[in-house]
């Protein structure tokens, strides 16, 4: 089939060459990515780098690339929750697979290696505070990815179905999708100091979340519901904002995506810490190390 150029309506590239929120010109792209929502932590991971080439920020999405071990690396921030990781992912696929030139998809597929770090509220006994929770699968509270036609072909149909059965999933929400962390960046980050998890992508995070503070909620016992769920011997171990568009995304796009979390709060026990900063820090550290080994 004959290739067309991207209208600009369609992807929007700036006066500069780089894509129009991320602010990143393709000579700058890394294939292997460490992403995090919060813009300040990006520093915390290009830390971990030997080399630091070059720093773009724009709005929440603030980028460092470098080398770690003689290997191009980069330390991008998403912000919050998937409508951002839906501009962050297309912006950054665009940059491997779009001439922005011709503005013609190019013939050669890059595959980008994507690693999110992030925190996440743990939803059974087995994962306490201080816990590492890899998305072995990621759960899509947020709709992202029923907008996109392959969202079917990407996502765990038969989990959907019985979870939607288990917790009588409210209509009135967008529809769940469940997708899988890509195995390979898995096996590579993944050791015995980390637990294969379910992880629910939540559309915010206080209703969504089960949490109420004054606007009463819509299905209260939803939360108890998704505790007693159990699919293939495993149960939902927390809730985070954005791994299940970002492993959906990656999927439909070509790409390995997977998310490990901290546990920095344990809704069953409603304890939190607060001061969790260094949990975080010696998981960064981690993901690099091992992101980046030979």
């Amino acid at each position: 089939m004959e290739k067309k150029p991207i209208p600009e309506s369609e992807l929007i590239i700036n006066d500069d060459g780089s894509a129009f929120h991320i602010h990143l010109r393709p000579e700058q792209l890394c294939d292997n990515i460490v992403i995090c929502g919060d813009p300040g932590r990006v520093d915390m991971i290009a830390s971990h780098f030997d080399t630091r080439d070059f720093e773009v920020s724009s709005r929440e999405f603030h980028t460092i690339g470098g080398t770690r071990g003689g290997r191009p690396i980069m330390a991008l921030s998403h912000g919050i929750g998937g409508d951002n990781i839906d501009i962050v992912m297309t912006e950054l696929d665009a940059l491997a697979n779009v001439d922005f030139a011709t503005r013609l998809p190019r013939d050669e597929h890059r595959t980008l290696n994507i690693v999110r770090v992030g925190t996440s509220g743990g939803l059974q006994p087995n994962v306490p505070v201080g816990t590492a929770v890899i998305a072995a699968k990621a759960i899509g509270f947020d709709g992202v990815l029923n907008y996109y036609a392959a969202r079917n072909d990407v996502s765990d149909l038969d989990f959907e179905r019985d979870f939607c059965q288990h917790v009588q999933w409210n209509p009135l929400f967008s529809k769940p999708y469940v997708v899988d962390a890509d195995p390979w960046l898995v096996e590579r980050i993944g050791r015995d100091d980390m637990v294969r998890g379910y992880t629910i992508s939540a559309v915010g995070f206080y209703g969504p979340q089960g949490r109420e503070v004054r606007a009463r909620l819509m299905e209260p016992e939803l939360n108890h519901r998704i505790e007693s769920f159990e699919f293939a011997g495993g149960r939902i171990t927390n809730y985070e904002m954005e791994s299940a568009a970002l492993q959906g995304l990656a999927r439909i796009l070509g790409h390995r995506a997977m998310t490990v979390c901290s546990i920095i709060a344990n809704r069953v026990a409603t304890e939190a810490n607060t001061n969790y900063k260094t949990a975080v820090a010696d998981l960064v550290a981690t993901v690099v190390n091992r992101l980046t080994a030979d």
